[in-house]
């Protein structure tokens, strides 16, 4: 690589990055004590029952406020880091993104969604800096699905159509076919990011 590299995971699976905000250690924290999955869902990509009581409402709408809150506050937080680095002269990898995760649920979501959904949506659409470039891994869900037997090849290939969607929205999209070897996925990454990093540099 033409300039060292930092990687800052940026999914909502929290266990599997040790940069996380006290307050989110906390909320996830609690989670689990209540037994509940520790990770975090950003408002919009889960719908709550709809309920007739008042008070149930207003409890679910403050949960909703404060999620959102949390939500924000640790998406910026990994963003202001990726800053830091790259104005040190770092390459920023980012694991995953919050806006190419939640594009189809919130900024592109053509449903109706609560209103936390919507400012969370309109947020990442207007001012969450979007990455320079976004690789995009790409393969059938059928072979992903063969690799880790995760979720369903039916539901990896609908991830798969909506990340292809990016393409839309993002300059610099590039996909690159991982139903190959290794080495050369490997070659054909480091070659689009240097690349890339040269043509800014010029």
């Amino acid at each position: 690589m033409p300039a060292p590299v930092k990687r800052i995971y940026m999914g909502v699976n929290l266990e599997a990055s040790g940069l996380m905000l006290p307050t989110t250690r906390l909320a996830l924290a609690v989670k689990k004590a209540r037994g509940r999955r520790s990770d975090m869902v950003a408002p919009g990509v889960t719908s709550p029952r709809a309920t007739r009581n008042p008070a149930r409402r207003a409890v679910r709408g403050g949960a909703q406020v404060l999620r959102l809150v949390l939500w924000l506050a640790e998406e910026w937080f990994r963003q202001l880091v990726a800053e830091y680095h790259r104005r040190r002269g770092a390459i920023v990898v980012f694991d995953r993104h919050f806006y190419a995760d939640y594009y189809p649920f919130d900024p592109a979501a053509d449903r109706r969604r609560s209103l936390t959904a919507r400012v969370h949506g309109h947020l990442l659409q207007k001012a969450y800096p979007k990455p320079d470039l976004v690789i995009c891994l790409d393969a059938p869900g059928s072979v992903l699905f063969d690799r880790k037997h995760e979720a369903s090849a039916e539901w990896l290939e609908k991830r798969r159509e909506q990340y292809l969607q990016l393409a839309d929205v993002i300059p610099r999209f590039v996909v690159i076919d991982v139903d190959r070897p290794l080495a050369a996925v490997t070659r054909d990454v480091a070659a689009a990011i240097t690349d890339f990093f040269e043509e800014r540099r010029a």
